[in-house]
């Protein structure tokens, strides 16, 4: 039996959110500060290497890029899974979105507006759920609905000149690259966080404690 007290309600081994859900708690502010701050230096430094080697491919079909940018989706992602409350997502991202363009890159304070498209849709992945469901489906789909407003938001400011044909090419794969890189590697960046102890006042940290008390 578990004696391992949770921080919220438990739903199908699920640890959620203490209730109300806007309930937000200090820790929960303070970490999703530290969180985007942490990837948006890491956004900064993934930028250089977007703007060095990658862009140095040369990709013929340019919409291929798109397989590239899912790495400035997964903030969003490990923000919602780990505070699991309204809003969680989009601060994520957008924290780390605008330090980012704080640190100096070449998207300047656009970056922000793509931040909070990136962020929306995050958020929306944990929200069709109702905040209850948190496992690695929901992390995948998180970091696919991270793409098409930021794809709307590309095709209009940054590629006008592009075919339409490129244009929606561009779209699935900026998709693949959001389920694989920021779903897949933020639901295993927060595993790993949670096994290492750094999740213990969160629900992710409570479902280890929970599993190793029994």
């Amino acid at each position: 039996m578990s004696t391992t007290k949770s921080t919220g309600a438990t739903r199908a081994g699920t640890v959620l959110a203490t209730r109300p859900l806007m309930g937000w708690r200090t820790v929960d502010l303070l970490t999703i500060a530290f969180l985007g701050v942490a990837f948006g230096v890491a956004y900064w430094g993934y930028g250089l290497l977007y703007n060095g080697p990658i862009s140095a491919l040369g990709l013929a079909f340019q919409p291929l890029f798109g397989l590239f940018v899912g790495f400035w989706f997964i903030a969003g992602v490990v923000g919602g899974l780990v505070v699991r409350r309204p809003g969680a997502a989009i601060a994520c991202e957008l924290i780390a979105a605008t330090v980012s363009a704080l640190f100096g890159n070449q998207w300047g304070v656009t970056t922000v507006v793509s931040g909070l498209a990136q962020g929306i849709g995050a958020e929306l992945a944990f929200a069709i759920f109702a905040y209850k469901a948190f496992g690695p489906a929901v992390a995948l789909l998180s970091g696919a609905l991270s793409a098409p407003l930021e794809w709307v938001y590309e095709i209009y400011w940054y590629f006008v000149d592009w075919t339409w044909a490129w244009k929606l090419a561009y779209l699935p794969l900026m998709v693949v690259s959001g389920v694989v890189v920021a779903g897949l590697g933020g639901w295993l960046l927060t595993r790993a966080l949670a096994q290492a102890g750094a999740l213990n006042p969160f629900p992710p940290g409570q479902e280890v404690l929970e599993r190793r008390a029994v």
